[in-house]
């Protein structure tokens, strides 16, 4: 039975929501790795019930927007068939499972996530009861590969690590702002016992605990971090041991991984890669925004099925993986990839470049996210070359759904067509980081974006250093002052003319569309 647009927060196949630009449904995609047969349905879906394309969410899901006909049981029984529906809708819902979109194929990873990630999922989408857990329970296997999924925001994490040559999951849960790093030691196959124990603690103290739920929270329930708050530590993992038909093992000072440029790991998965297994290499295809359309997903599945093993995989940064291309291969893949309108490489300003829903299809949203973003890239790309990624993310309002981890740029949309602009990790005082500028005209975004570039690029201490660590170095006024300069200096020096006469021409066109 078709269960359509229910009360919940977060939209399954079986539980449309209303959004602004109509109805939406997400499909569960538990670690990202989906079949052409899949990929194929889900296009298919979205020509017949939608609008024609599908967006990568940023758990690796497919989200389906402006769905104008309701999905009829033939098609959900078919979802069901070939694994991309819960047997059981009551928890169809539920977040899906993240892992590293490189799982079994990163020579780095110290375990091959994709088992336990079938496990986990299999657990949660065929036990009943666990329909009451909140929607945005979730969880993130990491293998300790290249590739990393373990910062992520997730209430449960599973990250490898290697013990006098002994392979565990350390256990960490989320705390709201930051994570509880137990100590505890797991071997893979006591992960779902784990999760089963700890599903259990949420539902028994959630229902104790309603009266101190967030009175704007939609959805009416306790997030798994509230539970633990409410509980303490040692009274949860007490509670948690109690389910469990074994002690848990708890070590303290559990080595942490160490990452030299833990701000690049996220785009690591872009452009051309070998494989663990000799002679394939993976490519990692940039999605502008996350958007696919239905075409370019045949396209897509096409190279899978001619040159690949006949899978993709679907990243938590909104791109996708082409999986084991054989090396003789590459060069006739990426001009495939090319004529569907879709590039890999990891220094355009797409690559990089995140948005919410916007205006158009979010009531909470101040501004048309979307549509700015492509075209502020649409600018920069002609107007600045990259030789990092550097992440531009434009969130309509304080909530900040399209992403939750450090930004390099943050706009936030305050009014129509106006964004304050922050920079930097975040600190204390603000989520987004530092606020730079206050109130600036979307016209004026693509000019002075430019010249923070510039900047970046002419004086940051080494080529991997990221624009918010950049940042970080300097006083907002000081940040505010080199600004300024650059601008002064292209209306001085005349051998920017050029260049700056074809930036002029690309901020009026653009203000022509707005």
């Amino acid at each position: 039975m078709y269960l359509s647009s229910i009360s919940v927060p977060c939209p399954g196949i079986f539980y449309s929501t209303s959004a602004r630009d109509g109805t939406l449904s997400r499909i569960r995609i538990p670690g990202g790795i989906v079949t052409t047969r899949q990929f194929r349905v889900v296009a298919d879906l979205a020509d017949k019930f939608a609008a024609g394309y599908v967006n990568i969410t940023n758990r690796a899901n497919f989200q389906i927007r402006e769905v104008h006909t309701e999905i009829n049981p033939e098609v959900l029984h078919q979802l069901r068939e070939i694994g991309l529906a819960s047997p059981i809708p009551g928890v169809d819902h539920l977040r899906n499972i993240m892992g590293s979109p490189t799982a079994g194929i990163d020579a780095e990873e110290l375990i091959d996530t994709r088992s336990l990630i079938r496990a986990l999922d299999h657990y949660i989408t065929t036990h009943a009861e666990l329909a009451p857990l909140s929607p945005k329970f979730s969880i993130a296997v990491d293998g300790g590969g290249a590739l990393k999924v373990c910062d992520r925001p997730n209430d449960i994490i599973f990250s490898a690590v290697e013990i006098s040559t002994q392979i565990y999951f350390h256990l960490k849960l989320n705390l709201g702002k930051s994570f509880l790093n137990t100590g505890i030691l797991l071997q893979p196959q006591a992960c779902v016992d784990v999760v089963n124990a700890i599903a259990k603690v949420y539902l028994q103290y959630s229902a104790l605990e309603q009266e101190n739920v967030i009175a704007y929270r939609k959805s009416r329930k306790l997030r798994l971090f509230e539970v633990l708050h409410n509980l303490g530590r040692e009274k949860f993992l007490q509670e948690l041991e109690s389910h469990l038909p074994y002690p848990l093992q708890q070590l303290p000072n559990i080595p942490t991984p160490l990452s030299t440029q833990p701000y690049l790991t996220r785009y690591l998965h872009l452009g051309v890669h070998p494989q663990r297994q000799q002679e394939l290499s993976y490519i990692g295809v940039v999605l502008p925004l996350g958007k696919l359309e239905t075409w370019q997903m045949h396209g897509l599945a096409d190279i899978a099925q001619g040159y690949g093993s006949g899978t993709l995989r679907l990243t938590p940064w909104q791109n996708l993986l082409l999986t084991d291309i054989p090396q003789q291969y590459i060069h006739e893949v990426k001009s495939k990839i090319e004529n569907l309108d879709l590039h890999w490489s990891p220094t355009k300003i797409h690559s990089a470049l995140v948005a919410c829903a916007g205006s158009t299809g979010c009531a909470s949203s101040a501004t048309d996210t979307k549509n700015h973003a492509l075209k502020l890239a649409e600018y920069l790309d002609q107007c600045i070359i990259l030789n990092q990624p550097v992440n531009i993310h434009f969130t309509g309002c304080p909530k900040s759904c399209a992403q939750h981890n450090n930004n390099d740029i943050t706009l936030l949309g305050v009014s129509e067509e106006k964004y304050d602009l922050y920079v930097g990790d975040r600190d204390n005082e603000s989520k987004f980081g530092r606020e730079l500028y206050q109130c600036v005209a979307f016209a004026e975004l693509p000019s002075l974006l430019e010249k923070i570039l510039q900047v970046y690029t002419a004086k940051r201490l080494t080529r991997h250093e990221s624009l918010g660590e950049f940042a970080n170095r300097y006083s907002i006024a000081e940040l505010q002052e080199m600004v300024e300069e650059e601008r002064r200096d292209k209306g001085d020096k005349g051998d920017k003319k050029d260049k700056g006469d074809m930036g002029d021409k690309i901020i009026q066109n653009l203000k022509s569309k707005i």
